[in-house]
């Protein structure tokens, strides 16, 4: 059993900055403080997007105990209130919720639930712009203190070795794996083609996200894994000596690998879903280690 513990803000609701937290426990054990930042948002989206951000941290088929402080949520899941606004996030959240074994359940809020305050307290730090790092908050660090987008000037740092490793995942239906696993669909090589893509892509990070810097890639690597019946998992790496690191080089590897295989199996599957995407390891720099699975 994963509990969940779910929270949303928005500081000028609606459309002003939001922030969403969660906090996951196992076996009665906090394993993950997660949260992340909208620039003009409303508080149900925000209370919304936590909730599935936490149902993202699961497996299908895992028995998951959600617990919010927002009747919207809860009711709207539970006792079938209307949805006139957010479809986008109510279909992704039907579409998690529908693989796992969830239950909901409504906590007041701001009566000194330990959990809870604690969701409280990561969604309101991101709405403000500040992310938890351990101990200590920093400010975001593409943010410029009049709140504009800015790129960080990475001049002053020590070039160090530094490392990523991405994960996605896309399902499909079996009969295309066998097909991609055979080698047998009419635009050829699937996974082969589609390393490719990933690596180029990863070459390119600095040309497709604004404010990434251009990096000296010392290497990227793209693997899969077919040995499921229904889904192909994209593993990259990206490794360079620089000022900055690798994150969203090997996160974009595995996004465009994952695009290359809906793009040439489509015409026999267009039901395929990219999943999870994520990082789970990186070495180097300041913040030194860290690892998410």
């Amino acid at each position: 059993m994963t509990t969940l513990y779910t929270d949303g803000s928005c500081l000028e609701n609606p459309n002003g900055p939001g922030g969403w937290g969660v906090v996951v426990i196992e076996n009665g054990v906090i394993v993950s403080e997660l949260s992340g930042h909208d620039p003009s948002t409303t508080n149900n989206r925000m209370e919304m997007t936590a909730a599935i951000r936490g149902l993202e941290q699961t497996q299908p088929s895992d028995a998951v105990e959600i617990n919010s402080d927002s009747q919207y949520v809860i009711k709207t899941m539970t006792l079938g209130w209307k949805r006139k606004a957010n479809q986008d996030l109510w279909a992704e959240l039907d579409r998690l919720v529908a693989a796992r074994r969830v239950t909901w359940k409504w906590v007041k809020a701001h009566v000194g639930h330990e959990l809870n305050e604690k969701a409280d307290k990561l969604a309101n730090d991101a709405a403000h712009g500040v992310v938890v790092d351990g101990s200590e908050p920093r400010q975001l660090t593409h943010i410029s203190p009049t709140g504009e987008a800015s790129m960080v000037d990475v001049g002053e740092k020590a070039e160090t070795e530094r490392v990523a490793v991405a994960r996605g995942t896309v399902v499909m239906e079996p009969e295309t794996l066998r097909l991609i696993r055979e080698n047998a669909l009419e635009k050829g090589d699937i996974l082969s083609t589609a390393r490719l893509a990933g690596i180029m892509a990863a070459k390119k990070t600095d040309q497709l996200i604004p404010l990434c810097h251009q990096i000296p890639l010392n290497q990227v690597t793209v693997e899969f894994d077919t040995s499921a019946d229904d889904r192909i998992e994209i593993e990259s790496s990206a490794k360079t000596t620089y000022k900055t690191g690798v994150e969203m080089e090997a996160l974009t590897a595995v996004s465009i690998a994952a695009l290359t295989i809906y793009d040439m199996a489509k015409a026999i599957d267009r039901g395929m879903r990219i999943e999870s995407v994520r990082m789970v390891r990186k070495s180097g720099g300041k913040s030194g280690d860290w690892e998410f699975e």
